[in-house]
């Protein structure tokens, strides 16, 4: 039995995920994490903190997808898992932006806008389950994330304050 080339399955699977990122990577992050880590590649653990580089780093979200190809497979995983996730979804997006305009008042594409607005809305919520899963490790950590979802809801405060928080329970031990 021959074992299996990690750039080649990278790339595979990078190619069809660029497809379903609708709402941007952080949709796909339920796969990538599947990709990722069922795969043997990483942890949860090194995923997670994959996924906080990517956050902390200015620019799109799909950071995190070079970062993924880095630590699979180098510069040759990192520049192609960002060329597969970028260009074919943009070449896309260029396409049904053009459709849309043209068929701005139709009732048909205004239905398939709001259900893949419901759709995104779901996969979003589906990515932070898999990312709390991954990042929280103790009882303490659970309640903090619940704690920061639900503050976030009523409060509507800046991220930053959640951030702070965060790292200050870190810097302190707790998590």
């Amino acid at each position: 039995m021959t074992a299996r080339d990690p750039l080649l399955d990278f790339t595979l699977g990078v190619s069809f995920l660029s497809f379903l990122a609708i709402g941007g990577a952080n949709a796909v992050i339920p796969e990538l994490h599947r990709l990722s880590v069922d795969s043997g590649w990483m942890s949860d653990g090194m995923f997670a903190d994959l996924f906080a580089i990517a956050q902390v780093t200015p620019g799109p979200n799909v950071i995190l997808v070079t970062l993924i190809g880095w630590y699979v497979a180098g510069f040759a995983g990192a520049s192609a898992g960002t060329v597969l996730m970028c260009v074919p979804a943009g070449i896309c997006a260029c396409f049904m932006s053009t459709l849309s305009t043209r068929f701005q008042a139709s009732r048909v594409r205004i239905a398939i806008q709001r259900g893949l607005a419901a759709l995104t809305v779901g996969v979003v919520l589906a990515s932070a389950y898999i990312l709390m899963g991954a990042a929280d490790n103790s009882a303490f950590a659970y309640a903090l994330t619940g704690a920061a979802a639900v503050a976030s809801v009523l409060l509507r405060a800046n991220p930053l304050v959640y951030l702070l928080i965060g790292g200050a329970a870190g810097a302190f031990g707790l998590v």
